[in-house]
């Protein structure tokens, strides 16, 4: 599987209704989340790269920027845009989001170590629980999408067959906190 092209996909639609504005947007240490969720799949390895938007237009060198016009319906109108757009030879894409700009490159390179290694679907694991990004291969996307509806994205589906989920610890590689709100962005960038 070496030769296996694994892209990468950064859902950024949302409009941060609880923050505010667009998370894709706002600035977090020198860079805006974009940029962050960019570096952190190029970093890994992914190519190509994906951008899923919707509330705010996006774009950002060396990456294709996929607009969904759906994007009021949740996180599972972007999974169904982004994957509708990886070309033909992705035979895996690795998933991420937006707002989550302290996980590490060196988790997505663990998640294609072990698609690599066989694993189909990967998930990165902090302490043992399951997290972002995650890493589905191409079989699995007729099966995942059916279930992605609303703000559901790839989790009830790998929920829902465990035994297809290799969990991949990456708690040493940084940190699966999310930015929701102000004051969560204010406690991430001390």
């Amino acid at each position: 599987m070496s030769g296996t092209t694994v892209a990468g996909l950064l859902l950024a639609a949302g409009a941060g209704r609880r923050f505010g504005r667009p998370k894709a947007l706002v600035p977090f240490r020198g860079r805006t989340l974009l940029e962050h969720g960019v570096a952190l799949l190029t970093g890994g390895g992914c190519a190509p790269v994906y951008v899923v938007s919707g509330a705010a237009p996006l774009s950002c060198p060396g990456v294709t920027v996929v607009a969904n016009p759906a994007w009021r319906s949740g996180m599972g109108s972007s999974l169904h845009a982004g994957i509708a757009a990886l070309p033909a030879e992705v035979e895996a894409v690795v998933v991420a989001l937006v707002d989550q700009p302290l996980v590490g490159a060196e988790a997505v390179r663990r998640l294609r170590a072990a698609h690599r290694a066989g694993a189909r679907l990967a998930v990165a694991g902090y302490g043992g629980e399951p997290r972002n990004p995650v890493l589905l291969s191409r079989e699995y996307w007729p099966e995942l999408l059916a279930s992605a509806r609303g703000d559901r994205g790839a989790r009830a589906f790998l929920r829902a067959h465990p035994e297809l989920v290799t969990l991949v610890e990456c708690g040493d590689t940084g940190s699966p906190a999310d930015i929701d709100t102000p004051e969560d962005l204010d406690s991430l960038s001390g």
